[in-house]
């Protein structure tokens, strides 16, 4: 049996992926792993038991990842889980910034007298609003949101640019060739009536709209920013508002300096707040943490490679060691000692760390204690695990 620890609320329908033959929930004190939302792991200890991560959520600022890494403990994220939750909020901001919903709804409110349907047509006009039909948006960013904010857009009969340099050539292909590709930011900004962000938070990307990105701006455009706080340099948001060189600025993530500009619209990180989508995150890093605990493989991991094997064997052993030459030579060598044949082998890497996954023969549980004792002796090796194929009968 493993335990997984929770944080936040999960959603039951992702606890219930968990079957309960395999798995307790908060029940140890020494968690196998942990599944979260916005829990903020670094003020959080966990120790070297916690063998993965996962959360519910794209975005893992709120997770340690070098302390994670140094110590073998996988981090997850559960990207698109949300996609479909934010692509609609951006689209209800988008119409909002055209049209005086807020405004005209307020005013009716206030309305009184056996003339309301009179001062309603008399009083309409002062809402006037415009379209978005014709106009043009760019998207910075096109993964799982950008690329789904893209077609929405236009399906409204938006012209959509976009802009990202860094997507993966995966995504690339599935994006469609009706969403032209600016060469470079300067020439996405230069042309755009809106600007949606839908890139991570790295220290790369830490005010990457600023005063310079927002001077090549068009005076009227309206910036919104779905994606992380730290993308948009706010002083240079409200210097532009209030130099009329921005129109409006839209955004999920509040500071004291923004809020109650007339200019900016703050929603309380709605992004991905929908019944649908916490579901959908919940099932997705329970699912995760299960591939990941009973066969080693890496799925959507954020400090690890992505690494799947077959598992046809009896016994996988699972090695996290750092990226430097020889490793798997070393490695083999020790099994070659034991007289382990190798059935199957996977090598990855992701920088300076490496994942390697070697199917095998079944050998004792004392045999298999000294073999993993003998592989942790590696100095490079952070850590070893011993998977048995539980569709394989000892």
């Amino acid at each position: 049996m493993k335990d997984i620890k929770t944080y936040n609320v999960i959603a039951q329908e992702g606890l219930d992926e968990l079957p309960a033959d395999m798995y307790t929930v908060n029940k140890s004190t020494k968690p196998d792993a942990l599944l979260i939302r916005s829990q903020d792991m670094h003020k959080t200890p966990f120790g070297t038991s916690v063998l993965a991560i996962a959360r519910a959520g794209a975005g893992v600022n709120n997770i340690p990842l070098e302390k994670a890494t140094s110590q073998g403990t996988a981090v997850f994220n559960t990207p698109g889980s949300n996609a479909n939750a934010v692509k609609e909020l951006i689209i209800t901001m988008l119409l909002l910034s055209v049209r005086p919903v807020f405004a005209s709804v307020k005013w009716a409110q206030k309305l009184a007298g056996a003339d309301v349907s009179l001062q309603t047509e008399k009083g309409k006009n002062h809402f006037a609003g415009t379209e978005l039909y014709g106009k043009k948006i760019g998207i910075i960013g096109l993964g799982n949101i950008g690329s789904r904010v893209a077609k929405a857009c236009m399906d409204l009969g938006m012209k959509v640019i976009g802009y990202d340099p860094y997507i993966s050539v995966e995504k690339a292909w599935q994006l469609s060739n009706d969403i032209p590709r600016a060469e470079s930011l300067e020439e996405l900004l230069e042309q755009s009536d809106f600007i949606t962000i839908h890139i991570p938070y790295t220290d790369k990307n830490r005010n990457i709209i600023g005063e310079d990105e927002i001077n090549v701006m068009k005076d009227t455009a309206v910036l919104l920013n779905y994606s992380r706080w730290g993308i948009v340099d706010e002083d240079a948001v409200i210097k532009a508002l209030d130099a009329k060189k921005l129109r409006l600025f839209i955004t999920d993530f509040s500071s004291e300096k923004i809020l109650n500009h007339k200019q900016i619209i703050v929603t309380p990180h709605l992004g991905g707040t929908t019944e649908e989508a916490e579901i959908n995150g919940a099932k997705m890093a329970a699912n995760t943490l299960r591939k990941y605990l009973e066969t080693g493989d890496i799925v959507n991991s954020v400090n690890l490679p992505n690494v799947e094997m077959a598992f046809d064997a009896p016994l996988r052993l699972t090695l996290i060691h750092q990226n430097v030459p020889n490793m798997v030579g070393r490695i083999t060598t020790i099994l070659a000692k034991e007289e382990i044949n190798i059935d199957n082998m996977i090598n990855r890497s992701r920088g300076k760390i490496a994942y390697t996954m070697i199917d095998a023969a079944d050998i004792s549980e004392g045999k298999l204690k000294e073999l993993k004792k003998e592989l942790l002796e590696i100095p490079e090796v952070i850590r070893v695990r011993a998977l048995h194929n539980p569709k394989i009968v000892k």
